[in-house]
């Protein structure tokens, strides 16, 4: 179980564009500085952030997704027998908290409804008690009817509601076990999918093996348009387009379930449980994340084994470490839990903030850093067989998967600060740089957890309408490593340069930067602009000046910005969105490496992030700026509210901390 600090956000409401970027006016400030200001600020903002660091020395903000991983959570429960009142009544309340007022459920604060995550959240309801004539769930249903019921929703909902009889098996798409043999270099095979959907896959296609049914609690037949035929005729795309050739890809993938060998079946179930037991983790988790921790232990029941297996408990038990309290009667659940990525970007932002280097809350923090470095192989060496493991993961405990983000950032926050023992950071630093450099991709740019996960035919799969399902180069991953690079002195070496001229070729024609990983463009800027600087490009460059111009044009009329999560889908919404406190401070980030201190659009930034802060230091932000998969799965860090502005404001009063730190060996 985990506490929490920050209250729950409320439900939102759903958004229109803010084309006209007018939202009420800062108030000015009487007299006062924009150093003062950003002193005054910073200041309360340090105090905030070394207050909430753990003993241990990490710091963890929540991590906010949708009620899909409650729903789910008491899903998984049902189907196991394992069911809990008191888990059930807290649950249902956070679900509830988070209806709209259409009674709908969104993926993200103020964005629209969406119809699994309306399915599930109703489903979960109901097994918690809610009466399907209750009007807060009369609401659900017509409007889930309304958008053509449980038939539109994604492949994993009526995957879920196959568990209990609620949707035919028959008419899912097939994933069969046998995938697990298909060698690397064949199409489809498991590595050519990003690391979060291969540890998902390989458990479902256990799951689909068995088509297990636990029998229904009650009838869903409010969520079909027509219950007697829940499934509407649907024509085939032509044959001689992708999606047609998929889909007559799944149907051969049917006609081959009735006809497999029964004994090639078993072995490959047997193959699959070794798997995925081989990569659970420490703590019981897999790779850190909530749904491939579900599904495998989905799996490994319908595989025989038994709840009170170690395997199983220690899953279980992992589970419920990802419930957030938020009071003695309302649990929300973490679809993932960020202690590396919090502490190595608070690290960064206390630094940058003046925090002298060797102030104990920064070497408590880089000892904790230290002693989670990963020094074994995982998945990734499938790629990289030859390559030294040294990276760094986003959780906890996830051996299997550190990622060249986490990594690149992790080495920027201990280069800052002044350990005792630093023969121990030079070493860890070295195998950080061998590894992130081993990681690089033909094309010059990094992904996050793997080399070259290219496949286009992955997300072409019936069974992958989940989200993204690949992990290709990103620019924001790829401006970390850079500025990580430069950082250790490597901003000539070949590698970089090659980086360099990728992310050159990468910037919109309007002049901002693609977020894979953050919401959306300002992420993007905010992540490569720095990493240009570092990299040794002037701040006259014309890719330089056009990414400043840009966001002065973008920022709002109260002197902060915003990008509502639309953007990923709808390029009117690029930059475009109520302001909020981390996403104002990527731009500053941004424009102070450009050489814009004295601008006007820094000192207007600088004075909404003084008059938004309240009086403890912190930052109301409900809003989503952090991204899982674009548009299709959203989260709220709710420390990003913290570490970017002050970074941000750290910069503005003293520079960069790298570059500070250079200056005065010099």
């Amino acid at each position: 179980m985990t506490a929490t600090t920050d209250g729950p956000a409320g439900p939102g409401v759903s958004g229109t564009k803010n084309t006209t970027r007018v939202a009420p006016p800062a108030a000015p400030a009487a007299q006062e500085s924009v150093t003062a200001l950003a002193e005054r600020t910073a200041a309360r903002a340090v105090d905030h952030l070394l207050a909430r660091q753990d003993e241990a020395g990490w710091w963890k903000g929540d991590l906010d997704t949708n009620v899909t991983m409650d729903a789910e959570d008491l899903l998984l429960r049902e189907f196991l027998g394992i069911r809990d009142e008191p888990t059930y009544a807290a649950a249902a309340r956070w679900i509830r908290s988070q209806q709209r007022e259409d009674g709908t459920w969104a993926t993200f604060h103020g964005g629209p409804g969406d119809l699994s995550a309306t399915i599930e959240a109703y489903v979960a309801l109901r097994l918690a008690g809610d009466q399907a004539e209750a009007p807060h769930m009369t609401r659900a249903a017509a409007w889930v009817r309304e958008k053509g019921g449980v038939a539109r929703s994604r492949v994993f909902t009526r995957i879920w509601l196959a568990l209990f009889g609620w949707w035919r098996w028959e008419d899912l798409p097939e994933m069969p076990p046998e995938i697990i043999y298909f060698p690397k270099w064949f199409p489809l095979n498991i590595y050519d999918f990003g690391c979060w959907a291969r540890q998902t896959i390989v458990p479902l296609t256990v799951v689909c093996a068995f088509r297990p049914v636990h029998p229904a609690p009650f009838a869903l037949d409010e969520l079909h348009r027509d219950p007697a035929h829940p499934r509407p005729d649907a024509t085939m795309a032509p044959a001689t387009t992708w999606d047609g050739a998929f889909q007559r890809i799944d149907r051969a993938l049917h006609a081959y379930r009735k006809v497999a060998s029964r004994r090639l079946r078993r072995a490959a179930l047997r193959e699959a449980s070794r798997w995925i037991i081989e990569r659970q983790e420490n703590d019981g988790c897999w790779g850190g994340i909530q749904p491939p921790a579900v599904y495998s232990v989905i799996a490994l029941r319908l595989l025989g084994y038994d709840l009170d297996h170690p395997v199983l408990k220690a899953g279980l038990a992992s589970l419920d470490r990802f419930a957030v309290w938020h009071d003695a009667d309302t649990r929300m659940v973490e679809a993932c839990q960020s202690p590396v990525w919090d502490t190595c970007l608070a690290s960064i932002a206390l630094a940058d903030a003046g925090l002298p280097r060797d102030h104990p809350a920064l070497v408590k923090a880089a000892d904790w850093m230290l002693g989670e470095q990963v020094v074994r192989p995982g998945d990734w060496s499938v790629r990289r067989p030859g390559l030294t493991p040294g990276g760094w993961a986003f959780e906890f405990h996830n051996d299997s998967y550190p990622d060249t983000d986490d990594t690149a950032e992790v080495a920027l926050a201990l280069r800052r600060i002044q350990h005792p023992d630093p023969e121990r950071v030079e070493r860890a630093l070295a195998r950080a740089v061998r590894w992130n450099l081993g990681m690089q991709s033909r094309d010059g740019a990094w992904g996050a957890f793997d080399v070259d996960n290219t496949s286009k035919f992955p997300n072409r799969l019936p069974f992958c309408d989940f989200g993204e399902v690949i992990d290709p180069p990103s620019a924001d991953v790829t401006a970390h490593v850079v500025e990580m690079l430069a950082a250790e002195g490597k901003q000539h070496d070949p590698r970089t340069r090659k980086a360099l001229a990728w992310l050159l070729s990468e910037q919109e024609a309007d002049g901002s930067w693609f977020g894979r990983w953050g919401v959306n463009y300002l992420y993007g800027t905010g992540s490569v602009l720095p990493a240009l600087v570092a990299a040794g490009l002037p701040t006259s460059h014309p890719a330089i000046r056009r990414a400043v111009r840009w966001l002065e044009k973008v920022q709002n009329e109260d002197g902060g910005w915003g990008e509502d999560l639309r953007s990923y889908i709808d390029s009117e919404w690029a930059a475009n969105g109520t302001s909020t406190a981390s996403q104002t401070g990527w731009a500053l980030m941004a424009l102070l490496a450009a050489g814009e201190k004295d601008g006007k659009a820094v000192e207007r930034g600088i004075g909404w992030l003084a008059e938004t802060q309240r009086e403890d230091g912190y930052w109301d932000e409900p809003y989503f700026t952090g991204t899982g998969f674009p548009w299709d799965f959203s989260i709220n860090y709710h420390l990003y509210r913290m570490v970017f502005p002050l970074t941000a404001l750290g910069r503005y009063l003293h520079g960069d901390g790298l570059e500070r730190l250079a200056r005065r060996v010099a």
